[in-house]
């Protein structure tokens, strides 16, 4: 059985052991490694067979905190999904988290049945928001009429862009990823974060929309 790989980024220690040995339980995941905070992580990707297909994402941490690390992850690891697990719940952490392209978020007090849960939606889904994040997503939606939210999510990267432009033609995924030099995994990222960006669920809606964004 392939087992879904995990690195956990926390800055206490004892919490980051707890969740690496109650994940550890589970059967489908594996923890590569712990890192105390995100310049820790940084250093780990270095080496190719330490990037993981998930991580565990604390906020408050030192030299390199949360916010600041899924910057990085975003911009130099797009492939790699990113799950908060915060004391942290209020407004404003959870929305600029977000926007900073972390696609779950969960409490430090989670059970251990809802953080399978979220573990599993995140490698089937892609994203996991529980109903009280999904709250205040909305309700940050509602208040502002400029909708800060959507805004930086409409701001496509370089990478987005390009693929956008490929959508439009009839290459393969894989195809695209030699076009693009990077993985088909990269690829798949790409497609996910626009499907999210764009509230689509197919190449041909891509295709459509870069076609009328003069994508072409």
């Amino acid at each position: 059985m392939i087992k879904t790989s995990l690195v956990i980024v926390e800055d206490h220690v004892l919490i980051s052991n707890a969740f690496s040995e109650l994940i550890g339980k589970f059967e489908n995941y594996t923890v590569l490694y712990e890192c105390a905070n995100g310049k820790q992580l940084v250093k780990k990707f270095e080496e190719k067979n330490n990037i993981p297909l998930l991580v565990l994402l604390d906020v408050n941490m030192p030299e390199m905190n949360g916010f600041e690390t899924a910057l990085w992850l975003k911009e130099h690891h797009p492939e790699v999904l990113v799950l908060v697990i915060s004391l942290h719940e209020d407004e404003q952490t959870v929305v600029q988290m977000i926007k900073n392209g972390c696609r779950g978020y969960i409490s430090k007090q989670t059970t251990s049945i809802d953080l399978k849960l979220a573990l599993d939606a995140m490698t089937e889904r892609k994203m996991y928001y529980p109903d009280w994040v999904s709250s205040i997503l909305s309700s940050n939606l509602s208040k502002e009429s400029t909708n800060q939210l959507v805004q930086p999510a409409l701001v496509f990267s370089f990478r987005e862009k390009e693929f956008l432009k490929l959508c439009i033609t009839d290459m393969t995924y894989k195809k695209m990823s030699e076009v693009m030099f990077c993985s088909p995994r990269t690829v798949e990222s790409y497609r996910d974060s626009l499907f999210v960006k764009l509230n689509l669920c197919s190449r041909t809606g891509l295709a459509v929309y870069a076609v009328k964004n003069g994508f072409e």
